[in-house]
C-alpha cells in the first residue's frame, strides 16, 4: 500500500503544498532544522493519527497560525486509492478516511502499516522497562489492532484499582483484583509468544551484523511464571488471585498496584548476564535499529503484507562497514523514506529509481 502523495497546510515549517511520495524509495537531503524530519512525522501522523515527536498537537501548528491539516492519498490495491485527512481547528483533532470520521485510532493502525527508525528508538535499549514494553505492544498492535483494546482495558482497570488504594476504598478491591487477573493473562500469553518469535529473528540478525552469537530477549513476567517438569508456564487465574491477596498489604500501604504486566521486565542476555550495561553505545543502537528491523520482518510473517519503513538519520551514528550491512539485510518493504544530512554517502544506497528531494526551510525540490 504505498503512498502516493501528500497535502499540506500549516503543518510544522512545512509549505502549502503537495509532494509526490510515489516511488518505492524516497530520500530526504538537507540540514538539521530545515524540515527532514516533518515529511517523516506527517507520514507517521497519517499512519498512527499521532505524532512521534509531540503528544500536544498544537505544536505541529506552523507558527503565527491557529490550524492545520494533512491529506494523505495511498494505494490499497491496482485499482483504488484511499485519502486520510487530519484536521485541526479549533483546538481539536478530527480524523478522517475517504470522507467518513474515524472514532478510534485503532481504525488507522492497520491501514498504512509504517514502521519507525528513529534516535530515541535507543531507549528500547537503555531506557526504562517501559520502553521495551511500549516496542513489545506496539510490535503485537501492529498486525493484531484488538491487542490495543486489550491493553486499554487492563490500563483502565489498573487505574481504578490504584484510585481505591490511594484513597482508602478497599471494598472493591476483590472485583478490580479479578479483572486486573483476567486482563493480565491475556496480555501476558501474548507478550511472551511475541517474544519467542522476536527472539528467532533478533539474536540471528544481530549475530550477522556484529559476530556476537547468542544474544537474546528475555521476557520477566511481574506475575512470576511456574517451573513445571522443567518448564516454565503462566499460573492459573485462582493462583494469580491467591499471590493478589497475599500481597494486597504492599499494595495498600504503597497505595500503588505492585505487581502486573504494567510492571514487566524486559531484558537482553548473552550468556546468561545482562548485554546492555556493559555493551558500547555502539551496540546498543544496533540493538535499537535490529529491534526495529525484527519488527518489519515480524509484521510481515504475521500478515503476508510489506511495512512503510521510516528512517529519520538513524544510518549517521554507524560506522560504513556495519551502515553497508544494516541496508544490505532490511526486510522487504511497500516503500522505505529516508532522511540524510548533505554530508552522508547516501549514493551508495540508493537505486536508480530513488527519488531525492532536497529540503530546504521547509521547501523541497527535486
Amino acid at each position: 500500500m504505498p503512498f502516493l502523495y501528500q497535502t499540506f497546510y500549516n503543518f510544522r515549517n512545512l509549505k502549502n503544498d503537495t509532494i509526490d511520495l510515489s516511488n518505492r524509495e524516497v530520500y530526504f537531503v538537507g540540514e538539521n532544522g530545515q524540515g527532514k524530519s516533518n515529511i517523516l512525522e506527517s507520514l507517521y501522523y497519517s499512519s498512527y493519527g499521532v505524532s512521534f515527536r509531540t503528544h500536544v498537537d498544537s505544536q505541529i501548528i506552523k507558527n503565527g497560525q491557529k490550524d492545520f491539516s494533512l491529506n494523505s492519498f495511498y494505494k490499497r490495491d491496482e485499482n483504488e486509492a484511499d485519502k486520510i485527512s487530519v484536521i485541526f481547528e479549533n483546538n481539536k483533532k478530527r480524523i478522517e478516511k475517504n470522507g467518513k470520521k474515524i472514532h478510534d485510532r485503532k481504525e488507522l493502525i492497520n491501514t498504512i502499516p509504517c514502521i519507525l527508525f528513529c534516535h530515541d528508538d535507543m531507549k528500547f535499549a537503555t531506557g526504562e522497562p517501559e520502553h521495551r514494553r511500549f516496542f513489545i505492544d506496539q510490535s503485537l498492535t501492529l498486525y493484531n489492532s484488538s491487542y490495543l483494546d486489550d491493553i486499554r482495558n487492563y490500563k483502565k482497570v489498573l487505574k481504578s484499582r490504584n484510585l481505591v488504594l490511594k484513597n482508602h476504598e478497599y471494598e472493591m478491591l476483590d472485583v478490580y483484583d479479578s479483572q486486573l487477573v483476567q486482563l493480565g493473562l491475556v496480555i501476558e500469553e501474548k507478550r511472551k509468544k511475541s517474544i519467542f518469535q522476536f527472539n528467532e529473528i533478533f539474536g540471528k540478525i544481530f549475530g550477522e551484523i556484529t559476530g556476537i552469537e547468542g544474544l537474546s530477549i528475555s521476557y520477566h513476567p511481574s506475575w512470576k511464571e511456574l517451573e513445571i517438569e522443567n518448564k516454565k508456564v503462566i499460573p492459573s487465574f485462582d493462583e494469580l488471585m491467591k499471590n493478589l491477596r497475599n500481597q494486597r498489604e504492599r499494595d495498600i500501604e504503597m497505595e500503588t498496584t505492585m505487581s502486573g504486566p504494567h510492571r514487566d521486565r524486559i531484558d537482553f542476555v548473552l550468556d546468561h548476564h545482562l548485554f546492555v550495561p556493559t555493551a558500547s553505545t555502539g551496540q546498543c543502537r544496533l540493538i535499537s535499529l535490529l529491534l526495529r528491523v525484527a519488527q518489519s520482518i515480524y509484521y510481515t510473517r504475521s500478515t503476508g503484507l510489506k511495512p512503510v519503513l521510516l528512517m529519520d538519520d538513524v544510518l549517521l551514528e554507524l560506522d560504513p562497514d556495519k551502515r553497508t550491512k544494516l541496508t544490505a539485510m532490511l526486510p522487504e518493504y511497500e516503500q522505505l523514506f529516508c532522511t540524510f544530512l548533505p554530508g552522508e554517502p547516501y549514493e551508495r544506497y540508493m537505486r536508480e529509481t530513488t527519488k531525492i528531494y532536497k529540503i530546504n526551510k521547509g521547501e523541497w525540490y527535486e
